[in-house]
């Protein structure tokens, strides 16, 4: 598998970035509960390959997914040479403050739970919670995460969240080396495109969350009539499911089609996927290694370019 440079950064990452949201175990969203043994043995898998990157934050499972992670990290007797994992700072859970104090403690419980002296990626989590302002004002989190780059507990730092716009404003601070963008450049919907563009002008590497959409790119529409665990119009369920019988046609996984949207725009430097159990490395494998022929993107792509029209409740 093809490594890549993150961004201008001497990290090197799999194009593929395994993502750990559900192992926080978090029913409410996911729909399932995930336990500390599976957790720690799907990290431990992980460890042995291919991919080599891993995100994670601190408010996935009120901290548990960094306590399992820290916990796969202590079993193996530490990060596998080559390993990156990037975390995020968060408020405290059920709490507005998203001061540049709290972004201290937000690392020292990372460093804490995950059993490391360095964090190598940091991103600032969801900065929609606060105004652009406010996060860069002397004493915000963004002066804190750049103390603390400065300081040497952070290597590298990054911004992920929602609105395209804001996400623009942050990366024109040209503090950052790395963004995350999820459910805004799927075969559903590209608005993620203009942040895309300036990422790669500016040698920033972009990180694309949510290539699945929720799951309805999974599973097909009529099991999965929400996209961002958002309702949408029938429409995009009609558009969903013409890409469903497309791809059907020339015998493809709908998944793959999704994840390979992704992996294939050299704009893009990894794609995280959730893995919440072993086998998930392996079924995302083999969803990279399908065949996926230029014929079937030519019918694909003008209906994936009619974009967010129909997708109610998700943030521009």
């Amino acid at each position: 598998m093809t490594i890549r440079q993150l961004g201008t950064t001497p990290l090197q990452v799999s194009p593929i970035c395994v993502g750990t949201s559900a192992l926080g175990s978090f029913p409410a969203q996911y729909g399932y509960e995930v336990s500390d043994e599976t957790a720690v043995a799907t990290i431990a898998r992980v460890f042995q390959g291919p991919f080599n990157f891993i995100d994670t934050s601190n408010e996935y499972g009120g901290g548990d997914s960094e306590k399992r992670i820290g916990r796969a990290i202590r079993e193996n007797g530490g990060v596998p040479d080559g390993f990156v994992i990037a975390t995020k700072v968060d408020p405290l859970p059920g709490s507005s403050d998203f001061s540049g104090d709290r972004v201290r403690r937000s690392i020292e419980e990372s460093l804490q739970r995950l059993g490391l002296d360095t964090l190598q990626l940091v991103y600032l989590h969801d900065p929609e919670k606060i105004t652009f302002e406010e996060a860069t004002a002397p004493g915000g989190p963004l002066e804190a995460l750049i103390d603390l780059r400065d300081e040497g507990v952070i290597s590298h730092l990054g911004v992920a969240g929602g609105p395209i716009d804001l996400e623009l404003q942050y990366l024109a601070t040209e503090a950052f080396d790395a963004v995350i963008s999820h459910n805004r450049y799927t075969l559903v919907e590209q608005t993620a495109e203009p942040l895309l563009d300036d990422a790669l002008a500016r040698g920033v590497a972009f990180v694309n969350a949510a290539p699945f959409g929720g799951g309805m790119l999974v599973k097909g529409p009529k099991a999965v009539p929400r996209y961002c665990y958002a309702p949408v119009n029938q429409a995009t369920l009609d558009r969903v499911t013409e890409m469903e019988r497309l791809c059907a046609d020339f015998g493809v996984p709908l998944a793959a089609a999704a994840l390979q949207f992704s992996t294939r725009d050299h704009r893009v430097t990894a794609t995280i996927v959730g893995m919440s159990e072993p086998r998930r490395i392996e079924q995302t494998v083999e969803l990279l290694d399908v065949s996926i022929p230029d014929e079937l993107w030519d019918a694909l792509l003008p209906l994936s370019r009619v974009g967010r029209h129909g997708i109610e409740n998700v943030a521009a």
